[in-house]
């Protein structure tokens, strides 16, 4: 029989509601299982019998041998015919880690990590934003997406393919959506695409990831914006590159200095990463000469340009620019792009316009990551670009942000000038604001966070110490009356801050 003291511990495992999801019989099991690795059941113990121990423990007898013949199928105890059923000698070993973890109970354990793993773990990640508080950036409006008709697509798919919409991919995407997103870059971007040159992806992160470690080698440097998408950023810290920042003016990213520091070895740089269509954070567009000064030295020198065209789609002036890569003759430019922004952030879809000696690398790359994206959604995203429904939503949108954007900066102006300035974007789905009145920039995120407002800091984005305070304002998923409310709630806490 067992001690009082073991009886009391098994109750106690049973009754735990931590372990309240798990079948009766199995907790049973671990209570056991863990009282043998511990030590407090002997090898050679015997343990009593099973409807003993079922009267004790007031469950059936089923329960406790169910129980018994998990322990006995992992080798924890030997089961022997009029006999009865004793703790195992296999269970010798185990016992003695099961003592060893006991006896360092309260010992701190020590994170080993690889230098590559601390720097991950050190730069925090990517933050995205779960649920669309104000005034979270890059987060789209999903109440007026046409759900009736994704489902209707989506069913049409489920019947043509049945079973083979089960499998998985191919690691280079769905032929039909790599097709349509050719077709589209070439009519809306001016691209030169192929549905050979696709590769779809999960996200525009996990493209930003490939392109760190497939074409940079540890150590080596790449031109980035200043300030610059953190993503981006992080990614290529992870990877082990030097970023080399290049700051910015009116008409986009400096090309004189990159030009000026390619010139110096110690300077120089294998690729460049640009948000050309719409600068993050700035909104600022890339002025023709700048475009095709950095393809002349990517020619040049061989290197890469990184164009992330993260939403080009929403511009409320005019056709957005032509995209980078279409201007490129040298086939030097990976263009990168996302549905997150433009469709729903859950789809997980985004895809890289690759150079064609790309392609291979990159594509046996990403099976090291996770092998291929969902082919129902991108056999119905397929149909949603084909039917037309992806340019109708993109146009409804574009009409729908630029209306928020408007007054979002009308409420920015009556609330909040007395702390920043809003810098009006041409485009794209958040809005920066600049502080007007020495207000710390930390301080004032946090405050609004605990609020209930999530606002991205500008110190963050930026590589020197000398640049200009304040946040980024997203204003895409919320109603006119939605954005009011916030505004005069953040206008509230950043008076309680300045007194």
């Amino acid at each position: 029989m067992f001690k009082h003291a073991q009886l009391e511990s098994v109750k106690a495992w049973i009754a735990d509601p931590a372990h309240g999801a798990l079948p009766t019989y199995v907790r049973l099991q671990r209570a056991l299982r863990e009282l043998i690795l511990n030590g407090a059941l002997d090898v050679g113990k015997a343990l009593p019998a099973s409807r003993v121990l079922a009267k004790s423990l007031e469950v059936s007898r089923d329960t406790v041998e169910s129980a018994y013949s998990q322990l006995h199928a992992e080798g924890f105890i030997e089961r022997r015919v009029g006999s009865g059923s004793f703790v195992s000698e296999r269970a010798q070993r185990l016992q003695g880690r099961g003592l060893r973890r006991r006896a360092d109970t309260g010992r701190k354990t020590v994170l080993r990590l690889s230098e590559r793993g601390k720097a991950i773990l050190q730069s925090g990640g990517v933050r995205d934003f779960l649920t669309p508080r104000p005034f979270a950036p890059g987060v789209p409006e999903t109440r007026s997406f046409p759900l009736q008709t994704w489902e209707r697509l989506q069913r049409q798919v489920l019947k043509e393919y049945a079973s083979l919409a089960l499998l998985h991919s191919p690691p280079q995407g769905m032929e039909t959506l790599r097709r349509a997103i050719a077709d589209y870059l070439n009519l809306e971007r001016g691209a030169r695409a192929s549905p050979d040159r696709i590769l779809v992806l999960t996200s525009s992160q996990q493209a930003l990831t490939l392109c760190a470690t497939v074409l940079l080698d540890a150590a080596e440097r790449i031109f980035i914006e200043d300030p610059v998408y953190h993503g981006a950023r992080k990614a290529f810290d992870a990877a082990g590159l030097e970023c080399v920042p290049v700051p910015l003016d009116h008409d986009g990213l400096r090309v004189d200095r990159l030009l000026k520091a390619s010139k110096v070895p110690t300077e120089a740089a294998r690729a460049v990463f640009l948000t050309p269509s719409h600068q993050f954070p700035t909104g600022v567009t890339l002025a023709l000469d700048r475009r095709l000064a950095i393809i002349e030295w990517a020619r040049e020198h061989q290197g890469w340009i990184i164009e992330d065209d993260y939403d080009s789609e929403f511009h409320y002036a005019g056709k957005p620019t032509a995209c980078v890569q279409g201007l490129d003759p040298h086939e030097r430019t990976i263009y990168i792009g996302t549905f997150t922004k433009s469709l729903f952030p859950g789809l997980r879809i985004g895809y890289m316009l690759l150079p064609p000696q790309l392609v291979e690398p990159m594509t046996v790359a990403r099976t090291l990551l996770d092998g291929h994206s969902a082919p129902i959604a991108q056999l119905t995203l397929a149909r949603f670009i084909e039917g037309g429904h992806f340019g109708a939503h993109v146009r409804s949108m574009r009409a729908l942000y630029a209306q928020r954007r408007d007054v979002l900066a009308r409420l920015v102006r009556d609330h909040l000038a007395d702390f920043v300035e809003p810098r009006v974007p041409a485009g794209g789905m958040q809005m920066p604001c600049i502080f007007v009145r020495d207000i710390p920039e930390r301080e004032a995120v946090e405050s609004a966070r605990q609020a209930g407002i999530d606002l991205l800091g500008l110190t963050p984005l930026h590589a020197s110490d000398h640049h200009e305070t304040g946040f980024l304002m997203g204003f895409a998923p919320h109603a006119p009356h939605e954005l009011e409310i916030a505004v005069r709630k953040l206008a509230d806490v950043l008076r309680a801050m300045c007194g």
